[in-house]
């Protein structure tokens, strides 16, 4: 998948969270990307590599200013 995402996009990962969400928003770009979840509010680091072999859809990318 291509990054076409910044800071602040939505995100639909193919797993669930154990709350049962799948949307995450982007919090944090750089090696690792810190996601939080929508619904629970917890946060997740996870290597950039795994993001995007987790990652299914790009909900809504954040406006650049």
């Amino acid at each position: 998948m291509k990054n076409n995402y910044d800071v602040g996009t939505l995100v639909e990962l193919k797993k669930q969270h154990p709350c049962g969400s799948k949307i995450f928003e982007i919090t944090r770009i750089g090696v690792d990307i810190k996601i939080k979840c929508k619904e629970c509010g917890r946060t997740i680091m996870l290597p950039r590599i795994d993001f995007n072999k987790k990652i299914k859809k790009v909900l809504e990318v954040q406006d650049e200013k």
